[in-house]
């Protein structure tokens, strides 16, 4: 089943339930994918596309929410908290420090990384293949650790 139709059954299910924030939350995300479609032209849009989209409205999310908190508006922080939970439910299992550190040591040695040089390298193979699975600031952070 494709993002999309699960995503409209969540939607569903929220309307029945009553439940405002989750139902704000996929509407969003089935505009975002639907924005998408439409951008590709009939095109079908891949898994990656649709985890790209989740991994960037959960980054927004997170970025006003800490926008929020540091203004002291812990109402709004809370709904955007919320709303970033229930996009979350739809991402694959995100890896926990030790895998991520583990895959990245992988992808240093196949690359024949050393230095802080190939740094570039890395992170566009580390990229490709965490995609979903890891935000690419927590992909950065640990490249940078392992290659210094």
């Amino acid at each position: 089943m494709s993002l999309e139709n699960t995503i409209s059954d969540a939607i569903k299910t929220a309307m029945r339930e009553k439940d405002k924030i989750a139902l704000d939350s996929l509407r969003a995300v089935k505009a975002q994918i639907l924005l998408l479609k439409t951008e590709a032209k009939g095109a079908e849009v891949s898994a990656e596309q649709e985890i790209a989209i989740l991994q960037r409205m959960i980054k927004q999310r997170k970025d006003s929410f800490e926008q929020f908190t540091a203004q002291g508006r812990n109402d709004l922080a809370e709904v955007e908290d919320a709303q970033m939970k229930v996009i979350e439910k739809f991402l694959p299992k995100q890896l926990s420090a030790e895998e991520l550190e583990l895959e990245i040591r992988k992808i240093i040695s196949e690359t024949g990384a050393e230095s802080m040089k190939d740094l570039g390298k890395v992170m566009g193979t580390a990229s490709k293949a965490l995609a979903g699975k890891s935000d690419g600031k927590s992909i950065s952070e640990m490249v940078k650790k392992l290659l210094s």
